[in-house]
């Protein structure tokens, strides 16, 4: 009897050694984005290598551009010279200026000498009759050349647009790591021919991963976006570390829990999916296993 005694209190010792002490069970991630060509043509130069850091906004390799720089110079060029065809408006219209300008001092002449008898109506009335004409070919003059130049300048607009589409060409010819991060897949090599749309990366941010865990119905009335919670990530064996993570997000709709997956309650069939952020010191890697403690 002392010996089943002995054997029962064995058991339940072991089972209660083994008893599970997380909330959830997930797997760590982190936030990938693959990098597509902007542009066609050989790469010239690609610097990224898988494993390798990268920043926000720089440049790790680079696409042909000659084309296109050839191109805007030319764009260029004939802006130039449509702007420099823009017609003279204070030349080509002093001459007239001026004629109008001598004949009102004759109008003036005139009708002074009217006023003393020296000079006839008629001569008077040309005077003011060439006067409106004059007035009458200047503004035509203006207008036409107004038009003339609005004309040119609205060329000229459309060829800076022109340029300016084809700079923006240009800078996609660089490529370029949206985030700060590391080259996780490299798909092109120098030398080889990109095409738009084309993946030549894949950049992950290892610094401020996730762990994706699942909790049951029965859990969420515990958990809360800005909560703080422990997360155990498990390296395998005895080698386990103990992190702090803050809950960024909940899904609104339930899963079946997944094959990988364990929960508190062994008979939960559904599940919902937490993310959970995590700084990472180095060791944490994409789809290792963790576990979470509210």
């Amino acid at each position: 009897m002392k010996k089943v005694a002995y054997i029962a209190i064995a058991m339940l010792a072991f089972s209660c050694s083994n008893k599970e002490t997380f909330d959830a069970q997930g797997t760590f991630e982190a936030t990938e984005i693959v990098i597509s060509s902007e542009a066609t043509g050989r790469i010239l130069a690609f610097t990224a290598d898988e494993g390798k850091s990268v920043t926000q906004n720089e440049t790790i390799g680079e696409i042909d551009s000659v084309q296109l720089h050839l191109q805007r110079k030319q764009l260029i060029a004939q802006q130039a010279a449509l702007l420099g065809s823009r017609p003279d408006v204070r030349k080509q219209v002093a001459s007239v200026k001026e004629q109008i300008g001598k004949q009102k001092s004759e109008l003036q002449r005139v009708k002074n000498m009217l006023s003393e008898g020296a000079a006839t109506q008629k001569q008077y009335d040309d005077i003011e009759a060439h006067i409106r004409v004059l007035e009458s070919q200047l503004e035509a003059t203006l207008s036409t050349l107004d038009k003339n130049t609005a004309t040119i300048n609205n060329n000229a607009a459309a060829l800076e647009a022109q340029i300016a589409a084809l700079g923006d060409r240009i800078s996609k010819c660089r490529i370029v790591s949206p985030i700060n991060g590391t080259v996780l897949v490299k798909y092109a090599h120098a030398g080889e021919l990109a095409a738009a749309g084309k993946p030549l990366l894949k950049v992950a941010d290892l610094e401020n991963m996730y762990l994706r865990a699942y909790f049951t119905s029965e859990q969420l009335s515990k958990v809360n976006l800005g909560d703080k919670v422990t997360i155990i990530a498990d390296f395998g064996g005895d080698e386990r570390y103990e992190y702090e993570g803050e809950i960024k997000w909940i899904s609104e709709e339930c899963e079946f829990t997944p094959k990988t997956i364990q929960t508190r309650n062994s008979r939960a069939n559904l599940v919902y999916a937490v993310k959970i952020a995590v700084k990472n010191d180095g060791k944490l890697k994409i789809g290792l296993a963790g576990e979470v403690i509210l």
